[in-house]
């Protein structure tokens, strides 16, 4: 196991733990949403440490777009199992069943935005008043805006230019009936601090996240994973190749890179020399300048 002996390393742990014991203080029912991905992986460790010998007070919620890695959901049931969590499902399926939600049309359809409206009604539904995430500042823009505590409306919609002091490690979580907080304890790493606290605890991963041959087209750019959700455009076609993925979410807009970083080793000496950032090999990133941000407007993760 490799070993990573770095003071921030252990700054980082002791911040991203007294916010989650501030949550659990301030605020009656939290949630924390698990997607399977190295991010809420990490937090789930958090939450361990932050209440241990106790298990951690809140269940873990995934948002399902229906269109998952199958390596992604078999190790989030394993995870939960080993962790003793409770795991809430809410599926984006049926919020399209239920006509709460519309499928996207076009060329590059995608269920990733849908989450949302699934996401705000499971918070009502179980009347979650905080939210864990795993977002954190460097991965992209409009995140970086982000406070710990992040406030959200009565609609769940974010107000970049509303949001709360936050002091000398004060966190504010007053609200009014029916407004909610998400929080997010990752604010302050970075994509290489995930992967060397990885390391650090020798945690699990997703096998997604190696290197492994896998059928891909290249659409713009990106290399996308055979799935029945995507359709081929007119010139394209599957081609197989050795891959690894950096981000992990709806296989129609995630993108993988070539890559034979085989060992955590080799994948942070990979994130090292990166010139990409970990997003962009996302495309609902790609849709406009602002997507992120109006996303997260929207009430987005």
């Amino acid at each position: 196991m490799l070993s990573y002996s770095l003071s921030h390393l252990k700054q980082l742990e002791s911040e991203a733990i007294y916010i989650m014991r501030e949550v659990a203080a301030q605020f009656e029912r939290p949630v924390l949403l698990f997607s399977g991905g190295k991010d809420s992986i990490v937090m789930v460790r958090l939450a361990q440490k932050a209440f241990w010998p106790a298990r951690f007070p809140f269940p873990l919620l995934h948002i399902d777009t229906g269109h998952n890695f199958e390596e992604t959901i078999s190790f989030r049931d394993k995870l939960v199992e080993q962790s003793g969590g409770r795991l809430l499902i809410r599926s984006v399926q049926d919020s399209i069943d239920q006509g709460r939600a519309v499928e996207e049309k076009g060329l590059n359809p995608s269920r990733n935005g849908l989450q949302t409206i699934t996401l705000l009604d499971a918070l009502e539904e179980f009347r979650f008043d905080a939210a864990f995430g795993g977002a954190r500042r460097d991965e992209e823009k409009a995140r970086a805006k982000e406070r710990f505590f992040s406030h959200r409306d009565e609609f769940g919609q974010w107000d970049p230019k509303n949001q709360r002091p936050e002091l000398w490690n004060l966190f504010n979580g007053r609200k009014h009936p029916g407004e909610h907080f998400r929080v997010f304890p990752l604010s302050n790493w970075t994509e290489m601090d995930v992967w060397q606290y990885i390391a650090q605890e020798g945690l699990e991963i997703p096998s997604i996240y190696f290197t492994h041959r896998r059928r891909v087209v290249n659409r713009g750019g990106m290399l996308l994973a055979q799935s029945p959700f995507i359709t081929l455009l007119g010139g394209e076609a599957y081609e197989e190749r050795q891959v690894r993925f950096r981000t992990v979410g709806d296989m129609t807009c995630t993108g993988a890179v070539e890559s034979g970083a085989a060992s955590l080793e080799e994948i942070i000496d990979e994130v090292a020399s990166a010139r990409q950032t970990e997003r962009g090999t996302r495309a609902d990133d790609r849709r406009s300048e602002a997507a992120m941000e109006d996303r997260k407007k929207q009430g987005y993760f």
